[in-house]
């Protein structure tokens, strides 16, 4: 296993229950102790977490984890979400992407277009799109957000106010029929709703991870989305339910 999803794994545990042992790591992991503790003491230097003896303790309340890491995890299954959301895309449009690790694969499965006018939120978005000169950079105004690198609040929607876009293509923490589009933090997710309401059409990117959870905000109903690219290890279930309510769904 890598160090990426090592770490990873390490704090989506501390997540799950505030606190792991070196030696149930280890095994979990099939890595050494040594090996384990190195993890701990990196993630502790970045803040992440507290070492104990014989361990760690969550530093605060881990309820998301950094983007850095979240970029580890479904990492094939994005790509081909974000080819096939890139497939959505044609010659002249103007596209919305807000921020997320699957939304910033489609990103990087437009850059070569042409013609195009992408609109975002997002740092990261940004980074990989702003040496491209054939593509037109729109990027909202904002507060950072550090846990994923998006500029929301007052002055990101008002730079979103008297633009229309053709499609807004969506990354999400959670989707389901009855808690519509859902992520972490309520100022994220108002910006969010903010590029979805400027949108001709909604497009959800989102791993089968998200499919029937429930994050803390709402960002929008799920009736404002018009289809969900999603992985083939989705939820059959809770793509039926959002198939009754109209909703297109591609799994890939």
């Amino acid at each position: 296993m890598r160090q990426a999803e090592r770490l990873t794994a390490i704090l989506e545990r501390l997540s799950e229950s505030g606190g792991v042992g070196v030696a149930a790591l280890a095994a979990e992991l099939g890595a050494s102790a040594a090996t384990v503790r190195r993890d701990l003491q990196l993630l502790e230097e970045q803040r992440l977490l507290s070492r104990t003896h014989g361990g760690a303790v969550a530093h605060g309340v881990l309820y998301e984890l950094p983007l850095r890491y979240r970029s580890a995890r479904y990492g094939e299954e994005k790509r081909r979400i974000a080819a096939a959301a890139a497939e959505r895309v044609s010659e002249g449009m103007v596209v919305g992407l807000t921020g997320g690790t699957t939304t910033t694969e489609v990103a990087r499965a437009l850059s070569d277009r042409r013609r195009l006018t992408i609109v975002t939120n997002s740092l990261s978005i940004a980074a990989e799109l702003a040496v491209r000169p054939n593509l037109k950079l729109v990027v909202t105004g904002g507060v950072a957000r550090p846990e994923s690198y998006e500029l929301i609040g007052p002055l990101a929607e008002a730079s979103l106010t008297g633009l229309n876009l053709d499609l807004a293509i969506v990354g999400v923490d959670g989707i389901s029929r009855a808690a519509g589009l859902t992520t972490h933090h309520e100022a994220e997710a108002h910006t969010n709703r903010a590029l979805i309401e400027r949108a001709r059409l909604a497009l959800v990117a989102a791993d089968s991870s998200k499919i029937g959870h429930t994050a803390f905000a709402r960002i929008c109903a799920i009736e404002r989305v018009h289809e969900l690219i999603t992985d083939a290890l989705a939820d059959p279930a809770e793509l039926a339910e959002l198939r009754d309510v109209g909703v297109a769904i591609t799994t890939v």
